[in-house]
């Protein structure tokens, strides 16, 4: 099975367009100095963050960190506490809006924690680990459980924040435990599947602390039977969504008892565009970037059919998308 859902921004740190104007950064050269002492080749300054969303919109980062293991991303942490630098936490970019003037202080990375092994029927997967590559080894290894994650893009990071997840199951299904790191202090913390308070599109996993790794329990179930149902999902998943633009998916919860699309659909907001961010035609709940489209078309479009759904409905819809950067 191919590992179709590889992360977005998935090349080395080196590589890529380089830096970008960015007149509202906070990093000074000492502490760029600094910085490249602590993290080397790991390490780029004014980095534009439409590399690393799916959406590919997002102003500079002042500095972008993708460390290769947690106790270099544990470094990184105490480094910035001790120096009172702002930090902020990305994984894959599935499900991030970054505002168009950027992100101030360090934005670290996950997408280099890669490591994954397989314990008897528990795979310990860190954060930065697509959901593509865990479906692929759970499959490889005969091992079901989490073949809802064949309608996930990302990481598996990011997925255990939102309790991601389809039709077929969610994260909370499988997960054990958690590891993740305070930002405070850069120590570790380990919770069991209770303490993470996982519901709908959300957990109790803090946004003071980073995750870095959990425990995924499978059973044993036929290859063969795992792929079907993997296909079913991705067959029902291209039947229903947009296909070559750029986008979060689904911008929008699912309202208790209802849906997100039903809602904007009927309400009349199918093919609204600013700009060139636009309510797909395909799939209401998709507002998705046609072209070259800004943070700021997107928010506009988000407040726009919102207000909309609002009026029709009386429902205010909440976000699925977790919006970040310095507001204008």
């Amino acid at each position: 099975m191919a590992d179709d859902d590889a992360l977005i921004g998935d090349d080395a740190v080196g590589e890529g367009e380089g830096a970008i104007a960015n007149p509202r950064s906070i990093i000074d050269a000492p502490t760029r100095a600094a910085l490249v002492e602590l993290c080397g080749d790991d390490v780029r300054f004014d980095e534009p963050m439409r590399r690393h969303t799916t959406a590919k919109l997002g102003g500079p980062a002042d500095a972008f960190v993708r460390p290769p293991t947690i106790a270099r991303l544990e470094a990184v942490v105490r480094w910035a506490a001790s120096h009172g630098t702002p930090l902020v936490v990305v994984g894959g970019g599935s499900n991030l809006l970054v505002r168009d003037a950027g992100v101030r202080g360090l934005v670290l990375n996950t997408g280099r924690l890669r490591e994954l092994t397989v314990e008897n029927t528990t795979l310990v997967v860190e954060a930065g680990v697509s959901t593509g590559k865990v479906l692929a080894v759970a499959t490889k290894h005969e091992l079901g459980g989490v073949e809802f994650l064949g309608g996930v893009p990302g990481s598996i990071g990011g997925g255990l924040i939102m309790n991601a997840g389809t039709y077929v199951g969610e994260l909370t299904n499988v997960t054990t435990w958690v590891e993740s790191v305070r930002l405070s202090d850069g120590a570790r913390v380990r919770r069991d599947h209770a303490a993470c308070g996982f519901r709908y599109r959300a957990s109790d996993l803090p946004p003071t602390e980073i995750v870095v790794r959990a425990g995924l329990a499978l059973t044993p179930r036929p290859r063969a039977e795992i792929e079907a149902v993997v296909k079913e999902l991705r067959r029902r998943r291209a039947d229903r969504e947009p296909k070559k633009v750029a986008s979060n998916g689904s911008t929008f919860k699912n309202p208790t008892g209802e849906f997100a699309g039903r809602l904007i659909e009927s309400a009349g907001c199918k093919g609204w565009q600013i700009g060139e961010a636009l309510c797909s035609p395909v799939h209401a709940n998709w507002l998705v970037n046609v072209g070259d489209a800004t943070a700021a078309d997107l928010l506009a479009l988000i407040e726009r059919v919102r207000a909309r759904v609002v009026e029709v409905h009386g429902v205010t819809l909440e976000l699925e998308v977790k919006v970040i950067g310095e507001v204008t």
